[in-house]
């Protein structure tokens, strides 16, 4: 992970640039493979229930998004120092907050369209509480992984994003198909 502490310019060379990027990347497809298993773990629950495989991208995908938007105030209030590690608590916990209200309202969108599609209460259920989860997650992680990444002296606007998908995806998939696989016989 060599260079990674250093920031990446637009006049870097293509060789600097890719000596900066590849690495992360790399991390990327193995944290990749780690959400494959997880999903893999409940391939008998989705084979059984089709409609789980098209919402579980919906839950990973708006955790993602919502990790980004904390993700992006954190990184400008680094770059403002206007925050650290140690940062007063009402910051995290507002952003928690905004997690789980975001959740419920975008679940609740969520799960009336599955439901309009599925006519299956019980997977727009699964769909609000994952969703809530998940979003809940992502401000979390949004909020402390470019932080954690700043102290160990790398630059959280270039690795943050890894770690975030991975959290937003890995936890993400398995609340949503743990839930699935607990009210299996209703979901069918």
């Amino acid at each position: 992970m060599s260079g990674v502490n250093e920031e990446e310019d637009l006049d870097d060379s293509f060789w600097s640039s890719l000596s900066k990027r590849l690495p992360w990347l790399t991390i990327n497809l193995l944290t990749a493979f780690l959400a494959s298993f997880v999903v893999g773990l409940f391939e008998s629950t989705i084979s059984q229930v089709a409609s789980l495989a098209a919402a579980m991208t919906i839950i990973t995908g708006m955790g993602g998004n919502s990790a980004s938007q904390t993700l992006a105030l954190v990184i400008q209030g680094i770059a403002l120092d206007k925050i650290d590690i140690h940062s007063d608590r009402k910051y995290i916990l507002k952003e928690l907050a905004i997690g789980i209200v975001n959740g419920l309202i975008i679940g609740l969108m969520a799960g009336g369209v599955l439901y309009i599609s599925y006519h299956n209460i019980y997977l727009s259920l699964i769909v609000v509480l994952a969703m809530i989860f998940n979003l809940f997650n992502g401000a979390f992680f949004g909020y402390y992984i470019p932080l954690v990444l700043k102290k160990m002296k790398l630059d959280p606007a270039l690795a943050s994003s890894i770690f975030i998908t991975t959290a937003t995806d890995v936890l993400g998939f398995f609340v949503f198909l743990s839930l699935a696989n607990l009210v299996l016989p209703l979901l069918q």
